[in-house]
C-alpha cells in the first residue's frame, strides 16, 4: 500500500472489534481515501462509529468559488508624543544677549572720567557708590529674583530686568548733574534690574543642559564679561558716542539698547517640559550623599547643618574671590598709571607735563581693562565651565584659586610694563570670570539643580560683600601710604585670601540628603 494511502478499517471498527473474513475481504478490495467517495466510506458503519472516525480524521473542506474580500482593517492611530521641545541652544542665545547688556555695570569706568570733570565735578569715591550701590543692588535682588522665577516663571522675571536696567539709563539722561539722581536710577534702579535678568539665564540653562552644567553656566554669562568691552570702547574711542553726542544722551542710547536686549532675551527664557533630558543622554545613577541626589529649598538648607556648613563655605570662598577680582577692576587705572610711571616706562620727560604723561599711563592700563581684561573675563567663564565638566568643580576651584592666589602676589612687579600688565590683567580676568560657572554649578550640585534659582541668590550675596571690601580695602592703603608702594598691601592680603579659598575648596563636601527626625507618638 501506498504511503499517502490511508487503511482506515482499524479506525472505523475500533480496537476492541473483530474483522470477519468477508469484511478483509471488502476491505482490502476497497479503494483509497483520495478515490473512495464519502457515501462508500460510510457504507455500513454505525452512526455513533463514524463520528468517532471524524474526530479523528480531518478531511480539508472544499474551498467556495467565490471568496468574499476580507474588509479593510482600520490603520492604527498614531501614538500620542509629549510636547515638541524647541532646540536648546535657543536658550544659550537668548542667554548671551541679556548678558551682554547686563555687563554695562563693568563699564562704567568709561564714564567716570566725564563724570570728574568740569561740567559734572563728582569727586572720585562718588563715581565709586554709584558703582558699588550697583554691584550692592544686584547682588541683594538676585535673592529675591530666585524666588520670584518660582512663583512668576522665568520669563516674567527677565523682562523685569529688561525694563528696570532699561528704564535706570534712560531715566539718568534726565537727571542733569545730580549725584543722588545718578546714584539712585543707575545705582538702584539699573542694578536691581541686572540682579533681576542675571540669575534667569543660568537656572533655566541647567535645567535645558544637565549634562553640560559646567558648559552651559559658563556660556550663560560670558555675554557678562564680553558686554564691558562694548560698552566701553563704544562710548569711548570706538564710537565715541560720549564725545559726539554727551553724557546723558549716551545713557540714553544705552538704556533703549540695554532693554531690547534683554526683552529679546527674555522671550527664549522658559524652562524644559518636566522629565525632559536631551537625546542620547541617561541621567547618572544616583548615589547616597551623590551630587544632585537632594533639592534643597533654601528653608531646609539654612535649617540642614550639614548643608549650611557647606553653604558657608562656598560664600566665603566667592567672596574672596569676588574681592579680588572686583578690586582690580576698581583699581587697575589708578594702579597702571602709578606703576608705568613709577619704573619709568611712560618716560616723563617725554611729556610736557607730569599729568600728561600720567594721561597716557591710564591710557594702557585701560587697554589692560577694556580689552584685556574684559575679554578673558568671557573666555573664563566658558573654560572653566567645561573644564569643570572634565574634572569636577571641586578641583576646578581648586585650580582656579591657586592660579588666582599667585597672579595676586605678582601683579604688583608685573604692573611697571605695558605687556605684563596686560599679561596680568588677562589672567586674573580668566580667573575672576571663572567664579560665574563654576559657583552656579557648584550650587546646584551640592543644593540640588531644580533649586539653583533660589540658592544661588544666597551664594551671590557674597559677591556684593566683596565688591565693597576689595575697592575700598586698595583705596585705604593707597591713601595711607600716596605713593606706588601703596598698592602692594591689598594684593598681598588678596593673594593670601584666594589661598585659603584653595583649602576651603578641598574642605567641600556634598551634604546629600538631609536626615530625617522621626516624630514620637504621643502618649
Amino acid at each position: 500500500m501506498p504511503d499517502d494511502e490511508i487503511d482506515i478499517s482499524a479506525e472505523i471498527v475500533g480496537s476492541d472489534q473483530e474483522l470477519s473474513p468477508t469484511d478483509e475481504i471488502q476491505t482490502e478490495m476497497s479503494p483509497t481515501v483520495e478515490e473512495q467517495p464519502e457515501e462508500v466510506m460510510t457504507e455500513g458503519v454505525e452512526e455513533p462509529v463514524f463520528e468517532q472516525a471524524q474526530e479523528e480524521i480531518v478531511v480539508e473542506e472544499p474551498v467556495p468559488e467565490h471568496v468574499p474580500e476580507p474588509e479593510p482593517t482600520p490603520e492604527p492611530k498614531p501614538v500620542q508624543q509629549g510636547p515638541k521641545t524647541m532646540n536648546r541652544w535657543i536658550v544659550v542665545v537668548g542667554a548671551l544677549l541679556i548678558q551682554l547688556a547686563l555687563g554695562a555695570i563693568y563699564s562704567w569706568s568709561v564714564f567716570t572720567t566725564t563724570l570728574t570733570g568740569e561740567g559734572f565735578r563728582f569727586t572720585t569715591t562718588e563715581t565709586q557708590m554709584i558703582f558699588s550701590a550697583g554691584l550692592v543692588t544686584f547682588a541683594l535682588v538676585m535673592v529675591k529674583a530666585g524666588k520670584l522665577q518660582v512663583d512668576w516663571g522665568p520669563k516674567k522675571v527677565a523682562l523685569t530686568g529688561a525694563v528696570l536696567l532699561g528704564l535706570g539709563y534712560i531715566l539718568a539722561s534726565f537727571v542733569g548733574n545730580s549725584f543722588i539722581g545718578m546714584f539712585i536710577t543707575i545705582g538702584i534702579i539699573g542694578g536691581a534690574g541686572i540682579g533681576m535678568a542675571y540669575v534667569v539665564p543660568i537656572a533655566v540653562g541647567m535645567k535645558w543642559f544637565p549634562d553640560k552644567k559646567g558648559l552651559v553656566s559658563g556660556l550663560a554669562v560670558a555675554g557678562f564679561g564680553f558686554g564691558a568691552t562694548i560698552w566701553v570702547k563704544l562710548a569711548g574711542d570706538w564710537g565715541n558716542l560720549i564725545e559726539k553726542t554727551d553724557l546723558h544722551t549716551t545713557f540714553f542710547i544705552y538704556g533703549i539698547i540695554f532693554f531690547v536686549m534683554v526683552f529679546v532675551g527674555a522671550l527664549t527664557m522658559v524652562n524644559p517640559p518636566k522629565g525632559y533630558a536631551p537625546k542620547g543622554w541617561t541621567p547618572p545613577e544616583q548615589v547616597k550623599g551623590g551630587k544632585g541626589e537632594y533639592n534643597y529649598s533654601p528653608k531646609r538648607l539654612f535649617r540642614t547643618r550639614k548643608a549650611k556648613k557647606q553653604f558657608y563655605m562656598i560664600w566665603t570662598m566667592f567672596i574672596f574671590g569676588a574681592l579680588a577680582g572686583l578690586m582690580v577692576i576698581g583699581i587697575i587705572a589708578l594702579f597702571g598709571a602709578d606703576a608705568l610711571v613709577a619704573s619709568g616706562y611712560v618716560d616723563v620727560n617725554d611729556y610736557e607735563t607730569l599729568e600728561d604723561a600720567t594721561k597716557a599711563a591710564a591710557a594702557i592700563a585701560g587697554t589692560a581693562m577694556a580689552v584685556f581684561y574684559a575679554i578673558f573675563n568671557g573666555v573664563g567663564r566658558i573654560t572653566w565651565g567645561a573644564i569643570a565638566d572634565k574634572i569636577g568643580t571641586k578641583k576646578s576651584l581648586m585650580a582656579m584659586f591657586s592660579l588666582q592666589a599667585v597672579m595676586m602676589f605678582l601683579i604688583y612687579s608685573m604692573g611697571g610694563n605695558e605687556y605684563t600688565l596686560y599679561l596680568a590683567a588677562a589672567i586674573i580676568g580668566f580667573n575672576f570670570g571663572g567664579n560665574f560657572s563654576l559657583f552656579p554649578t557648584t550650587t546646584a550640585e551640592f543644593f540640588g539643580t531644580k533649586t539653583v534659582g533660589q540658592n544661588y541668590g544666597f551664594v551671590f550675596t557674597a559677591y556684593g560683600v566683596g565688591g565693597v571690601v576689595g575697592p575700598m580695602m586698595a583705596g585705604y592703603f593707597k591713601d595711607s601710604a600716596g605713593g606706588v608702594e601703596g598698592w602692594a598691601p591689598a594684593f598681598i592680603i588678596a593673594g593670601i585670601l584666594c589661598a585659603v579659598a584653595v583649602l576651603l575648596a578641598y574642605m567641600l563636601k556634598v551634604p546629600g540628603a538631609p536626615k530625617r527626625r522621626r516624630r514620637k507618638n504621643p502618649q
